[in-house]
């Protein structure tokens, strides 16, 4: 499995609109329960901040991939959220953050794999600034779905 083949239109919003972080993080938690792919939104959540407090999710150059594993999804994937204006994150470099990668990864083993070796992908893709630039500029889900 690859990030292109989890990227689902229903959990991607490009003019996402959030005023913080918890705003961002429960609306596309939101998204994933609308889209199936988590049971329970406050569940989801509460293991996405506890993922937090070890360690800060914001890599930099405007982007956060916040991800925590939890027995409310159902099913693995990446809810994506641009936006114009950053909010605040704790991130590397001290920037706010306009990208937000979420990923929903259950407890088991399988699902641990595989959102490692999406992790890796992701962040790989994100160490490039071009392809970070391409994200940021992105306009429609092919376009966001082109620089992967």
């Amino acid at each position: 499995m690859n990030v292109r083949e989890v990227l689902d239109e229903r959990v991607i919003d490009l003019n996402m609109k959030a005023a913080d972080k918890k705003e961002a993080i429960t609306y596309l938690a939101g998204k994933l329960k609308d889209a199936g792919y988590i049971a329970d939104v406050e569940e989801y959540v509460e293991d996405i901040y506890f993922r937090e407090s070890q360690g800060q999710t914001g890599i930099g150059n405007y982007v956060a991939i916040p991800h925590g594993k939890s027995s409310s999804v159902t099913q693995v994937g990446i809810a994506i959220g641009k936006m114009d204006q950053e909010i605040e994150w704790e991130t590397l470099d001290g920037k706010g953050v306009k990208l937000i990668f979420l990923f929903a990864v259950g407890k088991d083993n399988e699902n641990a794999m595989t959102h490692l070796k999406l992790l890796a992908e992701v962040a790989r893709k994100l160490g490039n600034d071009e392809a970070i630039e391409a994200l940021l500029a992105a306009k429609t889900v092919e376009d966001l779905k082109s620089v992967f």
